[in-house]
């Protein structure tokens, strides 16, 4: 009960069974929680008809309609603490990251002093491939703006191939995460570091997804440019931190 990766899908039937497979074969002991939002094209049932070959590693957690990436980890990160899990990642299930580069994730948490770990597109040895010029101009974009707002140190805010120690998740407030969409990811790592947990990025390639469809809509990129905003100004008065940081 060490390593947990967390995978949100909505409509994923093209992926899942493969991106299962690729993880468990790393044969690494990580487990998987999938979080499926009600997902019309049957990726709920792929995933069940797998448990009866990988009974104990492999997790189902099925919630109605579609409600956001955000809280879909959120999900995952609660059900992780209340299991006992040490690390947890973040991965999505198209195969942009690769399952692979699991293992540097958990190194650089592990045994290399980092809280969070960060697979990265835009340190030195990450990179993109096929992937649109209106997208990778719009990720590199959102990279500098929230660097230049929020002053934090990490090349790859948006990045949502991440791996937490347990106790990084215990600090946070998880009820005071605002973001759904991929907003979500920027606010997490904020919130990390400012509550004084140790960011590092580890180079990744990034793929662009072979199947299915991207889940980008211009309501998200609003939420992206809006709550960059917000979150900075609220993190210049006291009352950010008492927020997000649990008491419990």
């Amino acid at each position: 009960m060490e390593k947990l990766v967390i995978i949100p899908t909505y409509n994923e039937k093209d992926n899942i069974r493969n991106i299962i497979d690729a993880v468990f074969a790393l044969r690494q002991n990580f487990h998987i929680l999938i979080v499926d939002d009600g997902s019309p094209d049957g990726t709920g049932n792929i995933v069940r008809n797998l448990q009866q070959s990988h009974s104990g590693e492999l997790f189902l957690a099925e919630r109605s309609g579609k409600q956001g990436l955000g809280t879909a980890y959120i999900h995952g990160f609660k059900w992780a603490l209340d299991k006992g899990y040490q690390y947890i990642f973040e991965m999505d299930a198209d195969f942009s990251h690769s399952p692979a580069d699991l293992t540097r994730l958990y190194d650089a948490c592990a045994t290399q002093g980092a809280d969070v770990s960060v697979g990265s597109r835009y340190v030195t040895g990450g990179r993109t491939e096929n992937w649109p010029w209106d997208r990778a101009v719009l990720s590199y974009g959102a990279s500098v703006y929230v660097r230049f707002v929020t002053w934090m140190r990490v090349k790859d805010a948006t990045a949502g191939f991440v791996c937490y120690k347990r106790q990084v998740l215990e600090a946070i407030n998880l009820d005071a995460i605002r973001f759904v969409g991929y907003a979500f990811q920027i606010e997490m790592k904020f919130t990390a570091w400012k509550l004084g947990f140790k960011l590092k990025e580890v180079p990744i390639t990034f793929k662009d997804r072979k199947e299915g469809y991207s889940k980008m809509s211009k309501g998200i990129v609003k939420e992206g440019i809006l709550g960059v905003l917000k979150i900075q100004w609220e993190s210049l008065f006291r009352k950010y931190e008492r927020r997000v940081r649990n008491s419990e």
